[in-house]
């Protein structure tokens, strides 16, 4: 396949409307001190692959859970040895890291894999937090009852009450993730292998840029039903660029109030920015859910696409 050579940054927006895109581990959206609600990288790399995982069920995810004939997580040596078969005694370092690379979550996002043998695998593609750029950051718990009675240490005792627990939400919420590719980062390890290793390919691209506008939309649970995909920003440099943007979350500005119901994004830094650094771009493409928002202040050269 064609090796993917350009630099890209941009963002991904989702939406979160009575949702919980990100729990922490007390069922809570996630909270900066400052109160400002946040997504880890974690969350939108999670639907990414499942999204591939799912659409494309012949790819090998290497990074994503496994259960065995018990119903319990693979470790990492047997989820290694489930798709490519026991170690290998000559060469291990080399021919396990050709096997992780065989992976396309680990040809994006790279690995740190501590099996039997070590190696270390920097990912082209770099996902930060995602912060809400909504105004208000309101969030609400409601208590939900169980059909079943707690456990009991009296095997005798008869419970009258059945279960009470609570689940949380975010009343709206609008995540911005800035990310960026450099498909740089695993040349030295390409060369090291050889022309035969898999490397990150344009179809790989093509994969991650449709997971990154359906994947949150399309992992619905009972907490994330109301997180859906609302804006992808796609800046492609060309080939020989070196140059560095800034993160989009300083660029791309969020509108207080809505639009006839759709939020509004500014996008006048940004294309200021792009204005002054012309000659290392191109191609920039912004991808929308036109039901839920608008976009202002872009450039004529922007191509714009309906997520």
């Amino acid at each position: 396949m064609e090796k993917f050579e350009n630099r890209v940054f941009g963002c991904v927006v989702v939406k979160a409307i009575n949702s919980n895109y990100n729990a922490d581990f007390s069922g809570q959206p996630r909270t900066l001190p400052n109160g400002i609600v946040y997504a880890t990288d974690k969350a939108l790399k999670y639907t990414i692959k499942n999204y591939v995982r799912t659409i494309n069920p012949t790819l090998n995810i290497f990074y994503f859970k496994t259960l065995n004939e018990n119903l319990n997580p693979l470790s990492l040596d047997d989820k290694y040895i489930k798709l490519f078969g026991d170690y290998p005694k000559k060469n291990t370092k080399e021919t396990v890291a050709r096997n992780l690379l065989s992976c396309i979550d680990i040809r994006l996002f790279g690995a740190t894999f501590a099996g039997k043998t070590n190696i270390s695998l920097h990912g082209p593609v770099q996902v930060d937090h995602g912060v809400n750029k909504w105004k208000e950051n309101n969030i609400f718990t409601e208590q939900i009852l169980s059909p079943f009675s707690n456990k009991s240490d009296n095997p005798e005792a008869e419970k009258g009450m059945t279960t009470n627990g609570r689940q949380s939400r975010l009343e709206e919420g609008h995540y911005l993730h800035h990310f960026s590719v450099n498909p740089q980062t695993l040349y030295e390890m390409y060369n090291i292998l050889g022309k035969d290793v898999c490397t990150l390919s344009i179809d790989d691209i093509d994969k991650l840029k449709e997971a990154m506008r359906r994947g949150v939309t399309w992992l619905d649970s009972a907490s994330k039903i109301g997180s859906e995909n609302e804006m992808l920003v796609w800046i492609q440099l060309k080939k020989n660029s070196k140059l560095v943007l800034p993160s989009l979350d300083t660029l791309v500005e969020m509108e207080s109030e809505k639009q006839e119901g759709r939020v509004v994004f500014d996008f006048s830094k940004l294309s200021n920015h792009l204005q002054q650094i012309q000659d290392n771009v191109e191609s920039v493409e912004v991808y929308l859910n036109k039901l839920s928002c608008e976009a202002k202040g872009l450039l004529d050269v922007v191509k714009i696409f309906d997520i």
